[in-house]
Order: C-alpha cells, then sequence, then structure tokens
C-alpha cells in the first residue's frame, strides 16, 4: 500500500523530498482540519437527508488515507509534531456544532446532573416527575400546540415519550428517555465529575473537550508506548488523524473514548509485566462500556490470573455505591438493550445471519468467538499483544456487526501497535453501516471488510508461510516474526536521527 521512501542515489535529494512531504503532510492535515469542521457545523444525521454528511465523511476517510501515504516519506521529530498538531488540531475542530450522529452525549450530561443533585442514576427513568426540577431548558422542551392544536415535540433531535404517572407529552433530546440509564459505574463517575465541574448549563462542548482531551491523550500515550517498543511512530496517525476519533470521540463524545485509554494502558502495563496495575486499568476500561472484556484475552497467558483478579475486584469496587443506592436495579436498560439490538434473537449478526439465520446466528457467533478468543489466549506473546488484541477486537465487530460505529474506537491503537492496516475497513464498513442503514450495503461492507483482511493478511505471510499458519494458526499472532511476501515489508524501527 505504501510507497517506499526515496533513498540517496534515486536522482533526487532526499532531504528536500522530505521537506516537501513535511510541508504536504501539513496541507492535508489543514484540508481536514477544515473539512472536518465543515462537515460538523453543517451536516447531522438528524436530517432526513443524509447524503451531505456521507459524501463530507467519505472525503475525510480519502484525505486520511492519503496523508498516511504522505507521511511516509517524513522521518525524525517531524512525525512526533506533525502527529500531535494533527491531533489537536483535527480534533479541535471536531468541537464547531453539536453532536451530529447521536444523542446519546445528552444521556450523559442528564446523568451527571442527577448524580450531582444526590440521586442514583439508575433509579428513576428521565420522563420520572419527580426528577422535573432539575431539568434544564437545553436537554428538555416544552410541548408546541401545532396548527392542528395537537402538542407536539419541536426541532429535530427532541424526541417525545411520556411523563411518569401523569401521561404528559414529555419532549428532550436523551434517547430512550423512558428507562434508567443503561451505563456502568466508572462511566456515570466521569459524567459526575465533569458536570460537577462545569454545572448543568453548558451544553455539549463540557464533553467534547474532555474527549479532546482523551484523546489527544491517548495519541501522546501511543507515542510513549511505541519510542519505548521501537514502534514506528508514523504509526500513530492512524489514531490521531482518523476521522472516526474525531466524529465520535470528540464531536458526539461518546464514553467509549474513556475506556479506550485505560485498555490502552491496561495492555502498556501488563506487556510491561505490571500485571496487578494493568488488571485496575483493564477493571476500570470495563467498567466504563464493558467492551473492552474482548481485549482480555490476550492479556491472561501469563500471570494472567493477578489481571483477572484486579480487575474483577477493580469492576466491583467502582459498583459498591451505586448498589447501596439503588440494589439490582444497576443493570439499568442493559437486559432491554441487548434485546432492542437483536441480539437475543439473532438479527443483529449481519453476516452470520446468512447462513445461520435466528437464534441460530447466536450459537454459531457464539462459537467463532469463543474459538477466537481461546486462540488468542495461548498463542498471544504477552510482551507485545497488540496483534492478538487487534484480532479478537476486530473479529468480534466483524461478527457481532453493531450499527454503532464508535464500538471501533477500541480497535484503532490497536492497528497502529501492530501497522495492519487492513483494519481499517473495519471501523469504515461500521461507519458506513451507520449512514446507510440499509442490511444489504451492510452486508456487502462487512464482506468486502473481511476478504479485504483476509487477503492482505495471507499475502503479508506469503504464500509458503500459509500452509504453515493453517497448520499452526497461532503463529498469526507472533509478533516480532520476519515478514515476508510481495506485498509486505518488515516493521520500520524508529530512527535516532
Amino acid at each position: 500500500m505504501f510507497p517506499r521512501p526515496l533513498q540517496c542515489g534515486d536522482g533526487i535529494d532526499v532531504g528536500e523530498d522530505r521537506r516537501v512531504r513535511i510541508v504536504l503532510v501539513s496541507v492535508l492535515l489543514l484540508a481536514s482540519t477544515l473539512l472536518t469542521g465543515y462537515t460538523v457545523h453543517n451536516f447531522d444525521a438528524f436530517e432526513s437527508e443524509r447524503t451531505p454528511l456521507l459524501v463530507g465523511t467519505g472525503l475525510l476517510w480519502l484525505l486520511f488515507v492519503l496523508t498516511l501515504l504522505v507521511l511516509r516519506g517524513v522521518r525524525g521529530k517531524a512525525v512526533v509534531v506533525l502527529v500531535l498538531v494533527g491531533s489537536v488540531a483535527i480534533g479541535g475542530a471536531a468541537m464547531v456544532g453539536p453532536p451530529n450522529t447521536s444523542t446519546d452525549s445528552a444521556r450523559y450530561a442528564w446523568d451527571g446532573i442527577v448524580q450531582n443533585a444526590g440521586i442514583s442514576p439508575y433509579a428513576y427513568a428521565p420522563t420520572d416527575e419527580r426528577l422535573d426540577d432539575l431539568r434544564p431548558e437545553w436537554l428538555f422542551q416544552e410541548p408546541v400546540i401545532n396548527q392542528r392544536g395537537d402538542a407536539v415535540c419541536p426541532g429535530e433531535r427532541i424526541q417525545r415519550a411520556y411523563k411518569d404517572p401523569s401521561g404528559d407529552l414529555f419532549c428532550s433530546a436523551l434517547n430512550r428517555s423512558d428507562v434508567p440509564t443503561i451505563y456502568p459505574p466508572a462511566s456515570e463517575i466521569f459524567f459526575a465529575g465533569v458536570r460537577a465541574i462545569t454545572g448543568p448549563t453548558p451544553q455539549y462542548w463540557p464533553l467534547q473537550l474532555t474527549g479532546l482531551l482523551l484523546s489527544v491523550g491517548t495519541t501522546i500515550m501511543l507515542l510513549a508506548g511505541m519510542a519505548r517498543r521501537g514502534i514506528n511512530l508514523r504509526n500513530a496517525a492512524v489514531w490521531a488523524w482518523c476521522p472516526l476519533v474525531a466524529t465520535e470521540a470528540i464531536t458526539n463524545s461518546h464514553i467509549d473514548m474513556l475506556g479506550v485509554i485505560f485498555t490502552l494502558a491496561a495492555v502498556f502495563l501488563v506487556s510491561a509485566g505490571r500485571q496487578w496495575r494493568g488488571g485496575i486499568m483493564l477493571g476500570i476500561a470495563i467498567a466504563t462500556k464493558l467492551i473492552p472484556v474482548i481485549a482480555a484475552p490476550a492479556m491472561l497467558r501469563n500471570r494472567g490470573w493477578k489481571v483477572i483478579i484486579a480487575s474483577i475486584v477493580t469492576f466491583a469496587l467502582l459498583y459498591v455505591p451505586y448498589v447501596l443506592a439503588t440494589g439490582i436495579s444497576v443493570l439499568g436498560y442493559l437486559p432491554g438493550y441487548l434485546s432492542e439490538e437483536g441480539y437475543q434473537d439473532g438479527s443483529r449478526f449481519a453476516l452470520v445471519a446468512l447462513v445461520a439465520p435466528g437464534e441460530a446466528a447466536i450459537v454459531v457467533a457464539g462459537a467463532l468467538l469463543a474459538f477466537i478468543a481461546v486462540l488468542v489466549f495461548l498463542k498471544t506473546d504477552q510482551a507485545s499483544p497488540w496483534v492478538g488484541q487487534l484480532v479478537m477486537i476486530g473479529s468480534t465487530l466483524l461478527i457481532l456487526s453493531p450499527r454503532y460505529p464508535w464500538y471501533a474506537l477500541l480497535l484503532l491503537p490497536f492497528i497502529a501497535l501492530s501497522g495492519r492496516w487492513e483494519w481499517l475497513m473495519v471501523p469504515l464498513a461500521l461507519t458506513l453501516r451507520l449512514l446507510v442503514p440499509s442490511l444489504e450495503v451492510t452486508q456487502v461492507s462487512i464482506a468486502l471488510a473481511t476478504i479485504v483482511i483476509v487477503v492482505v493478511s495471507v499475502r503479508r505471510a506469503g504464500l509458503g508461510a500459509t500452509i504453515t499458519l493453517l497448520r499452526h494458526p497461532g503463529r498469526w499472532f507472533t509478533p516480532g516474526q520476519p515478514v515476508t511476501g510481495a506485498a509486505s515489508a518488515p516493521i520500520e524501527r524508529n530512527e535516532a536521527r
């Protein structure tokens, strides 16, 4: 995919070529920044016509790939500067408008406001009239009377429900406002902390700002971790400049971003032999959104019992205050959510359902995930588990095929650490699924992503090694093994100059 950097003797001054590439990368990052701001400010998925947002998102992905290609010729400190500047600039541009693909951050704000009033977010649904005194106007609006004399909710992102117990029309920016919150305790502590600082009045920017800080923090963590492990620092741009990060971690402020940074901290700690600390970080990550649990198998082979114990204890301790306040209600809307999303009847599995329709899809999907988890557990090198985690997380997303691309935020750091660019097809396919909500389009995009990943992975291994890999699949997860084949190249080490 990437062109060979120019070398001395190619007829062009290498230093001059690198300066040209630095300028070109800077121009492309500026274009990405401006287009990000323009898209966020002008387009959103709440409008009936999603084509402008789809086109803008497609252009951002094209710019992203092109910028990564040009970055290949840049060396030294310029790489770090460009990666960091791009992360801050693109992320800052993502704050210029309100959320454009999701209303989740409105619920985050409300959960924080409720907690700071001394009420458990698991105790009452937002429609409960006992919470009337807490409602800020920007989240809750009064119904209006239309020309026919009917009460309606105004605005594109305002959703309707009915108050409990009066049954009056209830208009809010929250989704699922008639059920308690779904989010685990680490998320709720985070929501309360943000609103404790800002109060209930500011609208979306506080969570967007924290999303930006977490995103840039992840960029810095990746750069530091890569430098210590001799991984090419250019790979950090996969996270820092990715349109998915700007849109879903910052514009839409998804709490998955908090889970990402704690998962990455856990991975670096465990790979350095600090299992207890890594387990604590993993426990916090799981208590943020549950999804980071799929990063665990690659960290458990070497004294994994320490990681398991530390994560379980941390997870339980975070739940204690909420269990004492609310009891079993801390489960919130999680059971209902799984049913609503089609995971209890198998209808959500886009590709698996083609060969195993209905509830059989659950069995097939579960068997596939269990097999992959065992393989990753047995074969991943604990000192550098990136490829194992990449395969575990990416395969889970392909098999479950969620409607929400922000779940793929967890995958991006491991694409960066492993250098396996082909897995970018997963967040791209899930983004397409959100913007074009068609089962056929979803099946084609996920199938295409799967094919690209398999083909490129086989070519990375080379024809001669493919038979060996089929016989001993664990070698897919062995880092540091020389990569051969026409379409592959060894991962470049950092350069001191």
